[in-house]
């Protein structure tokens, strides 16, 4: 049965904007996780042993930034993140401070999606693009990515559905969406129909994440239209 509390919080529009606040969220965050992401990305390949420009020590010094802020729990990186947000949008609350700190710990978790995806690429095109003579940065730009561009696109994917189970973590400390429903409306007021509803409405967001991300990919998979 439909609590009174659900049927007010639709009626108001809070679910409405809350779903709104998820997307915005989500994809805010993706963006911008991808603008510092991608670069670390093909950094940590380009400069890894094996890659088209190796430079041992740069590698390891990325490589240990990236791991460290990985391996931090993201209900403490966010946490300890909030100072920073303030920072740099004013203010330690709210939608603006949460996609500071969703950037700051989706980054690294990009950065290594891209690596992984950028390590795909058959060697004998790099090997035929240096052939002819061609620089590193065109290899990178000319080659690299576009070839990788499928697997870069399920990554993305991959890193948006991420963040979106991250934004709902950032309702427990001010961050608005569906997550801050279910928690100040659903499991502190006892209310589990609005938990579920809330549940039942970021699968839905995910479930066309994953479509919408799939079927970019295959458009864009050279292979499959050979």
């Amino acid at each position: 049965m439909i609590s009174e509390m659900l049927q007010k919080l639709w009626q108001n529009g809070v679910l409405q904007t809350g779903i709104w606040e998820t997307v915005y969220m989500t994809v805010l965050s993706t963006v911008f996780s991808y603008i510092i992401g991608l670069p670390l990305g093909l950094l940590l390949s380009v400069t890894d042993k094996g890659g088209i420009h190796p430079i041992g020590w740069l590698n390891r010094i990325v490589g240990i930034i990236v791991n460290a802020f990985r391996s931090i729990p993201f209900i403490i990186l966010m946490v300890a993140m909030l100072p920073v947000a303030k920072l740099v949008v004013g203010s330690s609350l709210g939608n603006r401070a949460m996609i500071v700190t969703l950037v700051i710990a989706a980054a690294p978790y990009v950065a290594r999606m891209v690596e992984s995806s950028v390590k795909e690429v058959d060697s004998g095109v790099i090997e035929a693009a240096r052939a002819m003579g061609t620089s590193s940065f065109k290899i990178i730009v000319k080659v690299l990515i576009p070839e990788a561009k499928p697997s870069l696109i399920i990554g993305s994917v991959i890193s948006m559905v991420t963040i979106l189970g991250y934004s709902a973590m950032a309702g427990t400390i001010g961050g608005g969406g569906l997550g801050q429903i279910a928690i100040t409306y659903g499991y502190q007021k006892y209310q589990d129909d609005i938990v579920w509803i809330c549940v039942v409405l970021t699968i839905i967001i995910v479930q066309v994440i994953q479509e919408v991300g799939t079927f970019i990919a295959h458009k864009t998979d050279k292979r499959i239209h050979k």
